[in-house]
């Protein structure tokens, strides 16, 4: 039971850097704000904003945005505290080895699958749909057969079959994106800042353009009245809202899974974080408003919702809607490349660590790039997108996210007590209230999810449970430590 707990140490950490070969540092503070915001910007305002909207929040899903995005700079602030004193590859997993002790760690590794791995999946869905959408405006209609998931998924009815055999397009996106990471990190982040600047431009467009054909009457009432079911409206309806949309938010700490490649980490990773999602949260709270203010939010649970809001504002606005579906085809491609990437990092600082088969961690000699794990990250995620719908996906990625957060946020009070010796280049203001709000606010938009989201989220965890004490708990690096279990 006791080597359930052992922890691994800064040192023992930062030592694992200089041993075989290492992830090339090509990222500065530019470079990592512009990773949240590639990431960060996507699914959520593109494909969830609507959805959100129509089944559970009405127009207060801007409100449920905000309370999200609160629950994230509290998380923000714990995670860049983590990363500037432990600039390694990993994000969560690293931080709760380094606190909470091993078993924690795995769960959490194992539990972020969800986060990216599926995060992933979930937005190439989404970018299926868009690209259909767009090539139907020229007359191109891809066979249903091939641009939709063989499953259709609600909350009330689950999984049901659609007569669909396998996403296409979704497949194709993950298999580029696996490609461009696979030849190094410099390109994927010079490819993500090009598709950042599409994508911002084309959300303020669409904010600037269409803020003056907002009606007021579908503000009102601004929060609908509860339909009598949980979660459906009412301020129950607003919470879920913002547990089901924390989904838009999980890029933020991807930016921490790429420590590993910053060129100053202590000074560069909190920036990038805190920079990002101050950012995103004001983007999500502005279309959020023009949105719901364009169409009545009972319409907007469609897979291309803003495309819907320009159709409202007239055809003065015509012109934009091509412009939205390129900016969302590209935002929705960066985000996919980043999750991926985050997705692959994990799992490299897992195979280091021995929980997982030395071939996760190979790296490539020539790209620099742990190219083994992001080829079978790829080949997961592409089974992933081309069978399971985005609404299916997001839940267990929202709860995925919620519970490494909520982890996050404890770790940093467990670690001020046990290593307060350990130099932190940034502090988390105003400890324990930071900490406690951010894991108070992840776990209160967790309990809101739906019961069959919990049911999977405990299915997976057991599976986990059963990988790590077959194999994990065996082959660790920590067996071969004469490292005290408290990690001194």
């Amino acid at each position: 039971m006791r080597a359930l707990f052992r922890t691994k140490s800064r040192d023992h950490m930062l030592s694992d850097l200089a041993s075989g070969h290492q992830l090339r540092r090509a990222l500065g503070p530019v470079h990592l704000t512009l990773l949240g915001i590639g990431c960060v910007i996507g699914a959520g305002i593109f494909v969830l904003t609507g959805q959100a909207a129509a089944s559970y929040a009405g127009p207060a899903i801007s409100l449920s945005f905000v309370l999200s995005g609160v629950a994230c700079m509290f998380a923000g602030l714990c995670y860049a505290e983590f990363s500037s004193m432990i600039p390694v590859a990993g994000s969560a997993y690293t931080y709760a080895y380094a606190t909470l002790g091993e078993i924690f760690a795995w769960i959490i590794g194992w539990d972020l699958i969800l986060e990216y791995l599926f995060g992933a999946s979930a937005v190439a869905v989404g970018w299926s749909a868009y690209v259909a959408s767009f090539l139907r405006d020229f007359g191109v209609v891809l066979p249903p057969e091939f641009a939709q998931a063989p499953f259709d998924y609600s909350p009330a009815a689950g999984l049901q079959a659609t007569g669909g055999i396998l996403n296409v397009p979704a497949v194709l996106v993950v298999a580029v994106m696996i490609g461009l990471l696979v030849v190094g990190i410099r390109e994927s982040a010079n490819f993500n800042t090009l598709i950042v600047a599409i994508k911002v431009t084309v959300i303020l467009l669409f904010v600037g353009c269409c803020a003056g054909f907002v009606h007021k009457a579908n503000w009102h009432p601004f929060i609908p009245a509860n339909t009598g079911v949980f979660g459906q409206f009412g301020i129950s309806g607003l919470i879920r809202g913002a547990a089901v949309v924390f989904f838009a938010y999980i890029g933020f700490d991807a930016v921490s899974t790429a420590a590993q490649e910053a060129r100053n980490p202590q000074r560069d990773m909190p920036i990038g974080i805190l920079t990002s999602l101050v950012i995103c949260v004001i983007l999500y709270v502005a279309v959020s408003l023009v949105l719901t203010g364009l169409v009545p939010y009972t319409k907007l649970s469609v897979p291309d919702p803003i495309a819907i809001g320009i159709d409202a504002a007239g055809r003065s606005l015509r012109w934009l809607r091509p412009w939205v579906k390129i900016g969302a085809i590209a935002g929705l491609s960066s985000v996919v490349m980043v999750l991926l990437m985050g997705q692959t990092r994990i799992f490299y600082s897992m195979s280091k660590d021995g929980l997982l088969p030395t071939v996760f961690a190979r790296v490539h000699p020539k790209f620099q790039t742990p190219y083994v794990t992001t080829l079978m990250t790829g080949v997961a995620a592409v089974v992933v997108a081309g069978l399971f719908p985005i609404g299916f996906i997001c839940e267990l990625v929202s709860i995925g996210a919620l519970l490494a957060f909520t982890m996050v946020c404890i770790s940093v009070i467990v670690l001020r007590f046990t290593r307060p010796d350990y130099p932190r280049p940034f502090r988390t203001p105003w400890v324990p209230f930071v900490p406690v709000m951010g894991a108070l606010l992840s776990f209160l938009q967790m309990a809101f999810l739906p019961r069959g989201t919990w049911i999977r989220l405990v299915v997976w965890m057991a599976i986990g449970l059963l990988v790590y004490g077959f194999y994990g708990r065996r082959n660790s690096r920590l067996n071969e430590m004469t490292e005290p279990s408290n990690g001194a």
